[in-house]
């Protein structure tokens, strides 16, 4: 039986870490005389991030299995004519979900900042941004209207800024936030035009009353064109999801976010924040049905995005920015899964890949502490011996990855491939070729990494470029010696193995209930008829263990092995041959070192070309038309009908009686003239 959920409660799980993030980031700073220390501050925020995981944890339960549900206002904050803005919770599957989601990964990267950020001058205020990222990211998925959003929506992009740029003083950082955040402008843009084309032809922001009006929608057309009025809605939504979950084009943010401490890596551009626009088109599911069009647009850009990111995987030498690149493949499948009306198949891998990509961005950091901040895998190799829990969480997360069956990763990804298979949309035979090369790309990618780092030959000390990496702002974190890697301490480990569980069995745990159960149902529409991916899927699915008797005639498993054995072969048995493959394609490679050239289009076409005709609007709009045209001209007009009207003012009164008279005939002339 349906109960109902308790609105305080619900108001408790994004209030208590927005406590956190105040008292941390307000008393223990200088902004408020430093009156509290680290061990306050960290304490204050973890605990604040603590309540709201368990309170997340219990509204799960609720949800899952009371089939609780909750979606009413929590406070009205205007009414425009008929338009109400307002703070409120909707509360169902997919949001109780994402609410234990990035709560408990949040939780994981407060606890590993204890010790990744040791020795870090601005130790308090990175633990309130973070908590403040945790407020707008639970404000975003709890939301019940586009204005709640919005607020969301902008408010992790903010928080992403800050903490990409967190350490200020290093000018690549400081690059890096600037252009996260002018690349989300470009997306947000389009997405304010869609919730803004939703309102004009709806008249609230509500959920509930939007996709009640969904039919009226699809009938309509757009004002000048042949479009449907939802498709071009659909569109500009997609493409503020393109900005936030880093889809081709405008994925370029992503990698360079990298700058960031390594706890960001894992809370905001792995587990969270990129997830955002897979959520956003989850959740706006009854619109997206109605557009054959954007679902085809949506699996393209997924698709693409989930190949050619992960060609970039394959050349990057910086551990951070190949699991980087890892999360744009991933977060294309998940868009490729939504094109494909498999929403709930996105969010099952936007799940699993919550936990195994956080525990990979955390293992690195790891690496990187170990290896006293170098990033650069080539100069790695035969880490495993010194850090035995790196090492094996780290190949748990691997193994998650690649799709091995029985990992979590495996039941996501193997769902993403079947329902584009079975999808009957045009671009669907485009998209199924891109996911399963992927699949081969992803393994090779991963183990090249695994193999270099953990395996091999000790390089460390042969790194000409030793104590100068990325995250040089730290000193070595008590570790000083002869060099040697070390293991971490146990504020860092104990995250990753608690990531590392999940990454592990919440596939086999979930899939039923979550793709084939009433878990999404009434958060997600699919339009059966129209769209029989899902559909098709059931019919063949006969539970998780038959998945993985499954597995074995599929292409998949072959292909994931197949790169997992090339890249053992090329970077532990004969080293020679990646330099001899790069020698042999040294244009594809230049073109990939270059990423496609997308930043230096950017740069030197969008940029300069903007700041041309910015220099044209300023010369010939601003100072010419509007200051010469408008603003001058008018003063000169006026000064030169005064200079004429002074003439009149002589201050004779004869003149000023000729004139009345004068004034008197012409009247008197006039009015004859009317007579007749």
């Amino acid at each position: 039986m349906s109960t109902t959920l308790s609105a305080s409660t619900l108001l408790a799980v994004p209030l208590a870490p927005l406590v956190g993030a105040a008292l941390a980031g307000i008393l223990g700073t200088t902004f408020g005389g430093n009156v509290i220390g680290r061990r306050t501050s960290h304490t204050l925020t973890i605990l604040g991030v603590f309540i709201a995981f368990i309170l997340s944890a219990m509204t799960l339960k609720s949800v899952a299995m009371d089939g609780a549900r909750f979606n009413e206002t929590i406070y009205e904050w205007m009414v425009v004519g008929g338009l109400k803005m307002e703070i409120g919770f909707m509360v169902d599957g997919l949001t109780a979900m994402m609410m234990v989601v990035v709560t408990f990964v949040s939780l994981m990267v407060h606890l590993y900042t204890i010790g990744y950020m040791e020795e870090d001058a601005g130790y308090n205020r990175f633990f309130a941004y973070i908590s403040l990222f945790t407020f707008s990211m639970l404000m975003l998925v709890m939301s019940n209207n586009l204005l709640q959003l919005f607020f969301g929506w902008e408010a992790v992009g903010l928080v992403s800024y800050l903490l990409i740029g967190f350490w200020f003083n290093k000018p690549t950082a400081i690059f890096a936030n600037m252009k996260a955040f002018l690349v989300n402008r470009v997306g947000d843009f389009g997405f304010i035009l869609g919730i803004g084309l939703i309102v004009a032809y709806t008249g609230s922001l509500n959920y509930t009353e939007i996709f009640a009006k969904a039919p009226e929608l699809g009938t309509l057309g757009f004002p000048g064109t042949d479009w449907l009025l939802v498709t071009v809605i659909c569109i500009c939504l997609f493409i503020g999801a393109m900005g936030k979950s880093a889809q081709f084009p405008l994925h370029v943010w992503l990698p360079d976010s990298m700058e960031g401490p390594t706890p960001i890596s894992a809370l905001i551009h792995a587990a969270t924040m990129v997830t955002a626009g897979i959520f956003m088109v989850s959740r706006m599911s009854p619109l997206f049905e109605m557009s054959d069009t954007a679902l085809n647009f949506i699996m393209v850009i997924g698709a693409i995005t989930a190949l050619f990111m992960g060609f970039l995987g394959i050349i990057q030498n910086d551990i951070k920015r190949v699991v980087a690149y890892s999360t744009l493949s991933q977060l294309g499948y998940m868009t490729v899964a939504l094109g494909a009306s498999a929403y709930s198949v996105a969010v099952f891998h936007l799940m699993t890949h919550a936990f195994f990509k956080a525990l990979l961005f955390l293992a690195a950091g790891s690496v990187i502490m170990g290896l006293h901040h170098n990033q650069d895998i080539r100069w790695m190799g035969a880490v495993r011996k010194y850090m035995p829990i790196t090492w094996i969480t780290s190949l748990l997360g691997t193994l998650a990855l690649i799709g091995t069956p029985l990992f979590s990763g495996f039941y996501s990804k193997d769902s993403i491939i079947e329902a584009v298979h079975f999808s009957n949309l045009p671009a669907s035979g485009f998209a199924y070729f891109a996911v399963l090369a992927g699949v081969f790309v992803t393994s090779f990618y991963s183990f090249r990494l695994y193999f270099l780092v953990f395996h091999g030959q000790e390089r460390y000390d042969q790194n000409p470029d030793a104590h100068h990496g990325h995250d040089d702002h730290h000193h070595d974190h008590g570790h000083h010696g002869d060099g040697k890697p070390h293991e971490s301490p146990w504020v860092v480990t104990v995250p990753l193995i608690l990531l590392a569980i999940p990454s592990v069995v919440i596939g086999y745990m979930t899939i039923e209930p979550m793709l084939f159960g009433d878990f999404l149902k009434d958060a997600i529409t699919i339009n059966s008829d129209a769209h029989p991916a899902m559909a098709k899927f059931a019919e063949i699915f006969h539970g998780p263990l038959a998945m993985l008797s499954h597995a074995l005639y599929t292409p998949p498993l072959y292909l994931a092995l197949g790169g997992a054995v090339m890249a053992w072969y090329m970077y532990l048995i004969n080293p020679a041959v990646p330099a001899a493959i790069g020698r042999a394609l040294k244009p594809v490679v230049t073109i990939l070192e270059n990423k496609y050239y997308l930043d230096w289009f950017n740069e030197n076409v969008l940029a300069k070309g903007a700041r041309g005709l910015g220099i044209g609007l300023w010369k010939g709009g601003d100072r010419v038309l509007i200051e010469g045209g408008v603003v001058n001209a008018s003063w000169k007009l006026v000064g030169w009908v005064s200079s004429l009207v002074r003439q009149a003012q002589t201050g004779y009164l004869y003149h000023y009686a000729l004139v009345m008279i004068v004034g008197v005939l012409l009247f008197m002339t006039y009015f004859v003239w009317l007579a007749k």
